[in-house]
């Protein structure tokens, strides 16, 4: 019982205040031949990275209910790490202009005299099919008259009103109103969310199934895991419930973990396995739809590098190399308690483009879904995190049972000395033989005792 109330208290504690440093890894697809793809060539990509920001997570309104939950904000902002990094955030980087082709599929179908004004408005503002930036503009935002000019005539079209950036949004902002479960009552409901945002289910996707919000909220897990045990949360950024899957069992630094990882069938499409026909429209197995819970903006999805996808889409660009342990998605959770003890969340974000009709800066791109940056947030415990956690949960349980079986051994033994000098004690009252006759006998054998007694 006092384990695990020692559990409790410190999956608390470490939930209250994440003691782990986080980092986010970025790396930008830097397209080596734009001129190229306008007449309809394969696009060929360079990976360039990492740029790395460090994390910080800070939990604020903190508030306990009469039904056994909690509900929080969380807060996040995101520093960069030169040591860390490969190079500086004002490296320049070629990627899609998100604003001119991203508007281009979204406005295939109307007439053909809207899409004339459209062109004429990109040329305007002098805005192409590719944009040439900085890494820290590019990320955070940049000056863009036809930003200003959007927010301006066709307000609600972006999603920030300020800075266009890929993201401007996430920093310094946060992920929701969460409610969870504190566990009393029921420790199997500890960390699974009761609500997002006063929110049980979403309303993104096209079956109750997908838009159903399971599991944690992506930090902590309930304890006590089995091999059979799998890691559901829900993440805001990917706008749905993902569930991971038991792989192999391990050791952090010499504490036991469980790896659970992302199954093949997360981002299949709805041919490949039916439960996913609710995230469509579709394409390939291994992109997920995002474009409703992102301004319908032709956006999707994937593990990096299209790891675990059709292979089709690596016919697509050139300049791909898929392989798990650089692009697998992980995370590693001490089974008797559920806190995560080493992290690799990786995704993909990727750009619909095509030729349209009209908006003459599509030029004759082929139709491709392009990838434009991959990232990755990581972290582990270490340094006194770790000591606390090895000694509180790795040492002590380890000495008590040791202890505990001690105490057996010293009993057992106990009982045999006792016995042993119960024994040698009887042995040694007078009129004891080794034969086990009484005095009597003796008497009745010997007349002259028998004779000095009468």
């Amino acid at each position: 019982c006092n384990g695990n109330i020692a559990r409790t208290e410190m999956s608390y504690n470490m939930w209250k205040d994440v003691p782990v440093p986080f980092y986010m890894s970025i790396y930008f697809f830097h397209i080596l031949n734009p001129q190229e793809i306008l007449k309809g060539e394969k696009p060929m990509v360079e990976q360039r990275g990492p740029y790395v920001y460090r994390k910080r997570i800070q939990k604020d309104n903190i508030t306990f209910h009469p039904n056994n939950t909690v509900s929080y904000k969380e807060y996040r902002s995101y520093y960069f790490e030169r040591s860390m990094s490969v190079g500086n955030e004002s490296d320049v980087v070629t990627i899609p202009n998100m604003l001119v082709l991203g508007a281009a599929v979204m406005m295939e179908n109307l007439p053909f005299a809207v899409r004339i004004m459209v062109s004429t408005t990109f040329k305007t503002f002098k805005e192409g099919a590719f944009l040439t930036k900085t890494v820290g503009e590019l990320m955070w935002g940049y000056d863009s008259k036809l930003v200003d000019f959007l927010n301006k005539y066709l307000p609600g079209m972006l999603p920030s009103t300020g800075k266009f950036g890929l993201f401007a949004e996430f920093n310094n902002s946060d992920t929701g109103l969460f409610t969870i479960f504190t566990g009393k009552g029921n420790i199997r409901n500890i960390h699974k969310v009761n609500s997002w945002n006063g929110l049980t289910e979403l309303s993104y996707w096209q079956t109750p199934q997908c838009n159903m919000i399971n599991g944690t909220a992506g930090q902590m897990w309930p304890p006590f895991m089995t091999e059979e045990s799998t890691l559901p949360f829900y993440s805001p950024d990917a706008c749905r419930s993902l569930e991971l899957v038991y792989q192999r069992p391990g050791e952090f630094k010499g504490v036991p973990l469980y790896r659970f990882v992302a199954p093949k069938t997360m981002f299949a499409n709805g041919t490949d396995y039916a439960p996913n026909e609710g995230f469509c429209p579709c394409r390939q197995s291994g992109l997920l739809n995002v474009s409703t819970c992102r301004h319908n903006s032709p956006a999707f999805i994937s593990h990096p590098h299209f790891f675990n996808a059709d292979p089709v889409l690596l016919d697509y660009v050139q300049g791909l190399h898929p392989n798990e342990e650089e692009h697998g998605l992980f995370i590693d959770i001490h089974p008797q308690t559920g806190v995560p003890l080493n992290v690799s969340i990786r995704l993909q974000l990727n750009l619909y483009m095509k030729k349209v009709s009209g908006i003459t800066e599509t030029g004759k791109i082929s139709e491709v879904v392009m990838p434009m940056i991959w990232f990755e947030e990581s972290g582990y415990i270490d340094g006194p995190v770790l000591s606390t956690f090895y000694t509180n949960l790795v040492v002590l349980p380890a000495v008590m049972e040791y202890v505990q079986y001690g105490f057996i051994a010293l009993g057992l033994v106990t009982i045999i000395i006792a016995a042993f000098v119960h024994y040698k004690v009887k042995r040694s009252k007078p009129g004891s033989t080794s034969d086990g006759n009484t005095s009597a006998s003796v008497e009745e054998k010997n007349p002259l005792l028998q004779d000095d007694m009468d």
